[in-house]
């Protein structure tokens, strides 16, 4: 995975690989699942949901330029393998699904790994998880047509936010970072993808 997906496709940050490394992608997947757990390729988990393909999660961490110190927000748990990722390179996760076995099964999974630096909770991503904000770093892991204003409100100074802005008919979402500058956010395309969408409520 490392050497024939992530190293050849402009993944050079030596956190965002080392942590790869060192997590079992397959413990994240169901048994049926477990031996393409290293293809490049999105696979289907429970719930009509998705773990991304290795090279996505890799990119899209990179991105966000994650900080030992940084406190992250996830939305869309799914198997929590993306989380898990981010609990290696920053001090603290929230990670919100709103499907309450997805939500149970990362818990468990995490847990049982000794992933004791991430907190999983079942919410309506858009609204994001006031209690633990301000986040250095959001990762959406779910498409939708807008930002949803409750994240960037969320966003601590000069905090960056990765999320796919289109709709599920889309052929291609554009995966778009922003960073918070004062009250002003920048932002740029990173390249497109398909995700699933996030579903409010």
């Amino acid at each position: 995975m490392i050497a024939e997906q992530l190293l050849p496709n402009g993944v050079t940050d030596e956190g965002v690989l080392a942590a790869m490394s060192s997590i079992p992608r397959e413990e994240f997947l169901s048994s049926w699942a477990r031996r393409h757990a290293y293809e490049n390729r999105a696979l289907s988990i429970e719930c009509g949901q998705t773990i991304s393909q290795p090279l996505v999660v890799a990119l899209m961490t990179q991105a966000l330029m994650p900080r030992r110190d940084d406190v992250a927000l996830e939305v869309g748990t799914g198997s929590g393998y993306q989380a898990a990722v981010l609990s290696r390179l920053c001090r603290r996760v929230v990670t919100l699904d709103r499907e309450p076995a997805l939500a149970e099964r990362a818990s468990e999974t995490l847990r049982r790994l000794g992933f004791d630096n991430v907190e999983v909770a079942v919410a309506d991503g858009s609204h994001g998880w006031p209690a633990s904000a301000p986040y250095n770093i959001i990762l959406v892991a779910c498409a939708t047509p807008e930002l949803p204003p409750a994240l960037v409100e969320q966003l601590a100074p000069e905090g960056r936010l990765v999320i796919p802005l289109g709709s599920a008919s889309d052929e291609h979402q554009d995966l778009r970072i922003y960073q918070r500058h004062g009250s002003e956010l920048s932002s740029r395309s990173l390249f497109p993808v398909r995700f699933v969408p996030l579903r409010t409520g």
